[in-house]
């Protein structure tokens, strides 16, 4: 749904903008690449997300791309939506995934490309410095496209899961990656629960080689391992224990339990392979 405001240096805003968006118009088009020759039928397959399918995991990507456009180009106009969005706070997204999927495969991914494209042209127009409406704090241009390519790849990964596809992980993962280490005390709150006061130390190694570093070097509480682990987790795509991510000190143990980078109750969340395997043992 919406991400923690990036808050990007004056005048670095406009590159950081382009920047951002490129990648999500990269994000986008290699989703776009597993389900835009599917047939009927397999968008109608079940994906990992409960009661959702491929044609749910793009509508939903449809309507929030068009809930980000009336944001950007109508405050007035998604005001009106959001009011109506959160009168069912808990059901609404479920909602809207659910309407677009009626929608004939045809007709939802032409949707969702004419969407997407209107939102990219509204982004790149839009005032430096302005800040647009959200279901929660106002968000930068630069943190609509991040929370757009966090939730592209978060559904794209389920869609990939249901298609038995293994997408090579990109350095766009550090967007993700920024959302879930920076939404650390969100993950807290939305479970009603008291964050820890100390900052934590997050080194993540990139698919590019890079190391990316996040907190004072001397904290206490650390999380180490591979970035595209870390955001699997984040998004809640995985299980703890199936991930090679390491935590030292208790809390920040407990919060690789309960990571979450997206906004909105936390959901279920995935079981355990590991468990999967010992069941069948």
């Amino acid at each position: 749904m919406s991400d923690v405001p990036i808050a990007a240096p004056a005048s670095d805003a406009a590159s950081t903008v382009t920047v951002v968006l490129d990648d999500l118009r990269d994000e986008s088009a290699e989703l776009d690449g597993l389900v835009g020759e599917l047939s009927a039928e397999r968008w109608a397959v079940g994906t990992p997300a409960a009661g959702w399918t491929i044609a749910h995991q793009i509508a939903h990507l449809a309507w929030t791309d068009q809930a980000a456009l009336l944001a950007v180009t109508d405050a007035d106009a998604f005001a009106a939506h959001a009011a109506v969005a959160l009168k069912s706070p808990d059901t609404f997204v479920d909602d809207g995934a659910r309407e677009g999927a009626e929608a004939p495969p045809g007709e939802l991914l032409a949707r969702w490309r004419e969407g997407r494209e209107a939102l990219q042209r509204a982004l790149r127009a839009a005032p430096a410095g302005a800040r647009f409406p959200w279901y929660g704090p106002p968000m930068s241009a630069a943190s609509v496209a991040t929370a757009r390519i966090m939730e592209t790849w978060a559904h794209g990964q389920d869609v990939a899961d249901t298609l038995g596809v293994r997408r090579a992980p990109t350095d766009r993962l550090r967007h993700v990656a920024r959302i879930g280490v920076r939404a650390r005390d969100y993950a807290y709150a939305v479970r009603g629960l008291t964050p820890p006061a100390e900052e934590f130390r997050v080194e993540l190694h990139a698919p590019g080689g890079d190391l990316w570093t996040y907190g004072p070097e001397d904290a206490a509480q650390r999380v180490t391992g591979p970035a595209l682990d870390f955001c699997l987790l984040a998004t809640r795509r995985v299980h703890r224990d199936d991930v090679a991510v390491r935590a030292e000190g208790p809390d920040a143990e407990h919060w690789l339990t309960i990571a979450q980078a997206f906004a909105g109750p936390p959901g279920e969340g995935r079981a355990s392979t590991k468990s999967a395997e010992g069941d069948g043992e």
